[in-house]
C-alpha cells in the first residue's frame, strides 16, 4: 500500500466514535450503517479513474457544499453525519499523508506525513479500533447491525471498496497486526448485508404466497 493511501480501520473507528459523542450532545439517534459508510466514502476516489486520491473528494469545502442541503433540512441532526465524513480528511488522512483540504480554492496539500506502516500509526489504529469495538458492543450497536434494515446495504460500500481489497494482493497491503480489526469489520458488515437480503427475500416469498 502506498504512503498516499490509508487503512480503513482508523477511519471507521473514529467516524463511529466521534459521531456517537456528537449524537449524545445533540440528542440525535444515529443510523449506524450510514455513519460507517460516510466515514470512508471519501476514498471513493480510489475507484474513479484520473481522479487524484486525497484530492476533491477529501476537500472540506466540497464536503460542506454537499452537506449544506442536509443542514438546511435536518439542522443539528446532520452534525454527527458530517463529523463522520470530515474526520476522514481532517484526522486520519491528515496524520498519514497530505490532503487537498481546500480544493478547489487551492490544490496545496496539508498533512503530517506520518508513515501508515509505522508502529505509531498502527498503535493509533489499534487503539481507535479497540475503543470503537468496545463502544459498539456496550451500546448494542453490533446487535443492531445484525438486524434487518434497509440502510444495512450501504455497508457494501466500505466492504467492497476499502476492506476486502486489502486482502486481494500479495504481499498483503495491510500489516499483520491490523488483520484482526479488518476481519472484525468485514465479518460484521457482510453478515449485516446478508441478513437484510435474506429478510427481503423471505418477505417477497411471503407476499407471493399471500
Amino acid at each position: 500500500m502506498g504512503e498516499n493511501e490509508s487503512y480503513a480501520v482508523g477511519h471507521l473507528a473514529l467516524g463511529y466514535i466521534l459521531s456517537k459523542i456528537s449524537a449524545k450532545m445533540f440528542k440525535t439517534n444515529l443510523n449506524i450503517p450510514l455513519i460507517l459508510t460516510l466515514s470512508v466514502i471519501a476514498d471513493i476516489d480510489l475507484l474513479i479513474p484520473f481522479l487524484q486520491h486525497r484530492g476533491p473528494t477529501h476537500s472540506i469545502i466540497v464536503m460542506l457544499t454537499v452537506f449544506a442541503p442536509f443542514f438546511t433540512i435536518y439542522n443539528t441532526k446532520a452534525i454527527p453525519y458530517f463529523i463522520a465524513l470530515i474526520q476522514h480528511s481532517l484526522i486520519g488522512d491528515y496524520l498519514t499523508g497530505e490532503v487537498q483540504l481546500l480544493w478547489p480554492i487551492t490544490t496545496h496539500s496539508y498533512g503530517v506525513n506520518l508513515s501508515i506502516q509505522s508502529q505509531a500509526n498502527i498503535t493509533i489504529e489499534w487503539m481507535s479500533f479497540a475503543a470503537c469495538a468496545f463502544i459498539m458492543i456496550k451500546n448494542n450497536d453490533v446487535a443492531k447491525l445484525l438486524q434487518p434494515h434497509i440502510s444495512n446495504l450501504t455497508l457494501t460500500i466500505p466492504t467492497f471498496t476499502v476492506l476486502l481489497p486489502t486482502f486481494l494482493s500479495f504481499p498483503l497491503k495491510v500489516p499483520y497486526l491490523l488483520i484482526p480489526p479488518h476481519l472484525f469489520y468485514i465479518i460484521i458488515f457482510l453478515a449485516s448485508v446478508t441478513i437484510d437480503l435474506q429478510f427481503k427475500l423471505k418477505r417477497q416469498k411471503a407476499r407471493k404466497r399471500g
